[in-house]
């Protein structure tokens, strides 16, 4: 055990020359830091920008840091290289060369002028732990900034770029502002980048997300809300007007289609109209629905389509197409559903004549087509069914009677004569 002093026990020859050889590595390696910091393209951008915003106050907080941390390194290699000089006298150093190297490698023999004070001491050892530090948070701030500048103003020029040919291509249909929603979107989504493009490029900061947890310098990413959201917006105008342009090209054929749906809707409502005088002529006690007239309003948006059409105002006549021809499918279905319930009445009458017939055919099958009690119910549903106007409670009451008295008879439950008091 050697001799002690403040810094602890005197260190030997060997101790001295493997500490002033750590201390030399570490002085390349906080050298090759600092220059590669001084020449990051990042730091190069922050001195050289019109900064704003939390960028400005934090970079202003970092230069100071970083103009500390080259001060720090100078009293750190001032101190090495007088540590050299030292071991440098003799080749085999005496008590008191290594008394002095421990005093200056291990003890607060560094004094440099502190942030905020006078001045600090340190040893080598917490000197290279405080330059550590302060490089760390600097390059931290330098490298989220750049990412930002790196990532978000390429992407936000090459989304201006396609809402150019956007803007002239929806200018093309018609598509301007005060004339069309879109036409609208993309007077703001230009204001919203060219806001969101200087925003970024004077203060970066204020779009970088750190990454929770990380203490790697840079660790985290740039935030993209505001430009992934008018980048979305851009998409749903760019379809919008891909709709008008798939207008353009196909509108006289979707006219067509809607003149012919509307027309069959027409026409279905006219038969409807007629099978509703039949119903009324041909059934008794039947309440039939009045069948409406076709829409004028949607003639009148056709004939506003096909005006659009002559005058090559696809963005008008594109939402008008959409909805007539959802609005002629619906009238058709209406039409359609009105001839349904109007020749309901129709369609019970058949059905009972069929069941009717499918009966007597039935009986005939078993030699039964001439028994008088079956000719007889048979004859009354029959004329019940085949006069007008026809009672379908009346005819569908007779036609159950005659089907029971087939099952009776097919059941053989009882014979003719056993019936008469039923026929008087």
């Amino acid at each position: 055990m050697g001799v002690t002093d403040p810094a602890g026990p005197v260190m030997d020859r060997d101790e001295v020359d493997r500490a002033l050889a750590r201390l030399g590595q570490e002085h390349e390696a906080i050298e090759t830091s600092l220059l590669a910091l001084q020449d990051h393209a990042g730091r190069r951008l922050l001195e050289g920008a019109e900064l704003a915003g939390v960028t400005k106050e934090r970079w202003q907080v970092t230069e100071a840091r970083i103009t500390l941390l080259w001060g720090y390194f100078d009293a750190y290699a001032d101190a090495l290289r007088a540590a050299r000089e030292i071991r440098a006298r003799r080749r085999w150093s005496s008590r008191e060369d290594l008394q002095e190297l421990t005093e200056l490698l291990r003890g607060p023999s560094v004094t440099v002028a502190g942030n905020g004070r006078l001045s600090e001491s340190f040893s080598l050892a917490a000197l290279v732990d405080r330059m550590n530090e302060l490089y760390a948070t600097s390059l931290d701030l330098v490298v989220a900034a750049d990412a930002v500048w790196s990532a978000l103003p390429a992407r936000i020029d090459l989304l201006a770029a396609e809402l150019q040919r956007t803007r002239a291509l929806a200018h093309s249909v018609g598509v301007r502002p005060g004339e069309h929603p879109a036409g609208d979107d993309l007077e703001r989504i230009t204001r919203t980048l060219t806001r969101l493009r200087e925003d970024v490029v004077s203060d970066p900061l204020a779009f970088w997300v750190p990454a929770e947890g990380s203490s790697a310098p840079g660790g985290g990413r740039p935030d993209t809300l505001v430009y992934d959201r008018e980048a979305r917006a851009l998409e749903d105008v760019r379809r919008e007007i891909d709709a008008v342009l798939t207008v353009r090209q196909d509108a006289e054929a979707r006219l067509i289609r809607l003149r012919d749906v509307l027309s069959r809707a027409d026409r279905t409502l006219a038969e409807a109209r007629t099978a509703r005088g039949e119903v009324l002529a041909k059934i008794a006690a039947t309440e039939v629905p009045v069948v409406s007239g076709p829409p004028t309003v949607l003639q009148e948006q056709l004939a506003t389509a096909a005006e659009y059409r002559r005058q090559a105002q696809w963005h008008r006549l594109s939402p008008l197409l959409e909805s007539l021809e959802q609005k002629a499918e619906d009238e058709l279905l209406r039409a359609r559903e009105s001839l349904t319930a109007v020749t309901a009445p129709l369609a019970v009458r058949a059905e009972l004549r069929g069941r009717l017939d499918a009966y007597r055919a039935k009986v005939a099958r078993h030699g039964l087509a001439e028994d008088p009690f079956l000719v007889e119910r048979y004859d009354a549903a029959r004329r019940m069914l085949w006069s007008a106007p026809c009672d379908l409670r009346v005819a569908e009451q007779a036609v159950l009677r005659y089907q029971q008295l087939v099952a009776e008879l097919l059941g053989g439950a009882g014979a003719p004569e056993d019936r008469k008091g039923e026929q008087s």
